[in-house]
């Protein structure tokens, strides 16, 4: 099944030619009959002498419903563009031109209609020369000419063979199993409830599938599905289809809106696009300009940033970042249009890049410019992998999410990515670039490195300090330790492997005082203020601590290693001689007070090798 556009002016026949094609009018509108005049878009069909299916977008060809017309344009396969043979190329098929070339739609027929008014050979020759010239430089330069009058018949049956053999040329539309609808009509249908209607593009829709609409993320089923007129199970990408949406309710549903699977899509009200200002453009687009925007059928104002310029000149390519009024569900390679607001006026147009940058990047910064054109015109490999690190860390459905591709290409450039070790994967099953893990570890490095300068004392930093420097999560602290053979960690403390307390002379010969001082008072060890004063630095002190040469069992109470061993062996012969040891047996036991005696075994409580019960102590569930 394929769906084309039909493209024009105003006068030029489209709706008379779609009618004489499929024996469907078009126009649907009262006021579109009485005024003659295609004012919304239009849907028709017809069957090619094959068997193929073809769906026909009618857009309008008046200058005041240039917007209707964007709306219908997106996801055609090809367009018939109908030029009436007595006016030749007017204003308005130059500006439908100008579109079909900024959305990419390279395949197409030039119909010269209305064959029948005109009487001289020579003036249809000098009419199609006239369109040659026009669309030289255009998608649609080479494109056949086919004389038709769609009032007599004569060459439909011609326009039928050329579209045939054109349509038979194009690859099947991808299956990337992320189907989208952007929709272009809403109505309901009595018993039915609402019914929407797109170009679906991506992938399948299924009755019964669950759906969600973006940007308003309402979640539906689908109820039926219509593919021109007759009922289907399956809508395959590429075809016109009509959805009847269970849960949803009419009211809620604007055209603009895109239908897919939950989860799949996300709305975006930033996006980094690569923008052509057109040749004929009446004026520059310069920074901060308001603009609106047109992307599938959906419609908003935004602001432009220029990224890489100061103005963007007629017939200049630059870097946009479009900040846009009401959120917009798009993807990647998404095709999109600008028009000045006031007056009315068409200037431009070109690809998404990156509809989720996640930020504004300030402007003229070439790191930033080289990353977009990756995406732009790098090889699906790399533009995975700056997906990734534009998200990171992050799991495969979000990455998925981002970018289109089917589920075999997506796990094939995966693997591909893993296996040069261009990407890492985390044990929480997230991925990440090896750029950013090689980034994080060099930064880790830097900052133990730098703690151990300001504080060469210290055995090293606490994870939960290092993190917060960092920014890091804890997976991906926890990853880079374990992977880094120069990170040594000893519990909740990191260091660097080549990191050592090491004293001067001057402070061992203090550190030999106050350990001689805390063996003549082994077991009723002086206040902490007092040793301090003896080794003359709280840094020292500390660091005692953490070699283990002193214990701190209370704020104000450190005994020497060898005494504190010596106690808790004390502690757990007595519960093994009697069943359990109180404080009164401790004091008794080893000639100190009732305070230090307390004091240790708080301190073993709080380790779990003593378990209190009343006033007495039995063995915890640790080990000393």
């Amino acid at each position: 099944m394929r769906v084309i556009g039909t493209a024009g002016h105003v006068d030029h026949g489209k709706s008379t030619l779609v009618q004489r094609l499929t024996n469907i009018d078009p126009d649907r509108l009262e006021e579109e009959k009485a005024r003659e005049m295609t004012i919304d878009l239009g849907f028709a069909w017809f069957d090619l002498p094959s068997g193929e299916s073809v769906g026909i977008v009618d857009v309008p060809g008046h200058r005041d419903f240039i917007e209707n017309m964007l709306a219908g344009v997106g996801g055609i396969d090809a367009v018939l563009l109908v030029i009436a043979a007595d006016e030749g190329v007017m204003p308005q098929t130059r500006e439908h031109l100008a579109i079909l070339d900024l959305l990419g739609v390279e395949n197409g027929l030039i119909i010269l209609s209305k064959i029948d008014l005109v009487d001289d050979p020579e003036w249809l020759d000098l009419v199609e020369q006239e369109i040659r010239d026009v669309v030289e430089n255009t998608a649609l330069a080479g494109a056949d000419i086919v004389r038709i009058s769609a009032y007599t018949g004569d060459g439909i049956a011609d326009l039928v063979e050329h579209l045939e053999y054109l349509l038979d040329s194009l690859p099947p539309r991808p299956d990337y199993q992320m189907p989208r609808l952007p929709i272009d009509r809403v109505f309901t249908i009595s018993g039915f409830g609402t019914v929407v209607t797109g170009t679906l593009t991506g992938g399948k829709l299924r009755v019964g599938d669950d759906i969600e609409i973006q940007p308003s993320a309402q979640r539906g089923r689908i109820r039926g599905l219509q593919s021109h007129k007759n009922k289907v199970d399956v809508a395959w990408p590429g075809s016109r289809v009509a959805v009847n949406v269970s849960g949803i309710d009419k009211h809620d549903v604007l055209r603009g809106m895109v239908l897919g699977h939950p989860g799949k899509l996300a709305p975006t009200i930033l996006a980094d696009v690569y923008y052509r200002h057109l040749d004929d453009a009446s004026r520059p687009l310069k920074h901060n300009a308001e603009i609106k925007f047109f992307s599938g059928a959906a419609e908003t104002t935004g602001i432009v940033r220029l990224l890489a310029a100061d103005t963007i000149l007629p017939g200049e390519e630059s870097w946009l970042q479009i900040r846009l009024k009401n959120p917009v569900a798009l993807l990647e390679g998404d095709r999109y249009i600008l028009r000045f607001p006031s007056p009315g006026e068409t200037i431009g147009g070109g690809i998404v890049v990156n509809p989720h940058p996640g930020r504004r990047w300030k402007r003229h910064q070439p790191d930033v410019i080289q990353r977009l054109e990756t995406r732009l015109i790098g090889s699906p490999s790399q533009r995975l992998l700056d997906v990734i690190r534009e998200i990171e860390p992050a799991d495969v459905s979000t990455i998925a999410a981002r970018i289109e591709l089917s589920d075999e290409e997506f796990d094939s450039l995966m693997e591909e990515l893993l296996s040069n070790q261009q990407i890492i994967a985390l044990p929480d099953g997230t991925y990440l670039s090896r750029a950013t893990w090689q980034h994080n570890t060099a930064q880790m490095i830097a900052v133990l490195n730098a703690y151990h300068e300001t504080y060469p004392l210290r055995g090293g930093m606490s994870r939960a300090e290092l993190r917060s420097r960092l920014r890091l999560q804890n997976t991906m602290l926890n990853f880079i330790v374990e992977q880094h053979d120069d990170i040594i960690a000893n519990g909740n403390t990191l260091r660097l492997k080549h990191h050592t307390i090491r004293f001067t002379d001057a402070q061992q010969t203090r550190i030999e005082n106050m350990l001689s001082h805390l063996a003549e008072h082994a077991y009723a060890p002086p206040p902490v203020n007092d040793l301090l004063e003896i080794v003359g630095s709280e840094d020292v002190f500390h660091a005692l601590v953490e070699l283990g040469e002193i214990v701190q069992v209370q704020p104000d109470i450190v005994f020497a290693r060898q005494h504190y061993d010596a106690m808790v062996d004390g502690v757990l012969q007595l519960i093994d001689a009697h069943g359990a040891v109180t404080a009164a047996m401790l004091r008794d036991h080893f000639q100190t007070t009732r305070k230090y005696a307390i004091a240790l075994l708080e301190h073993l409580d709080n380790l779990g090798i003593t378990r209190r019960q009343g006033d007495e102590r039995v063995r915890g569930t640790r080990q000393p």
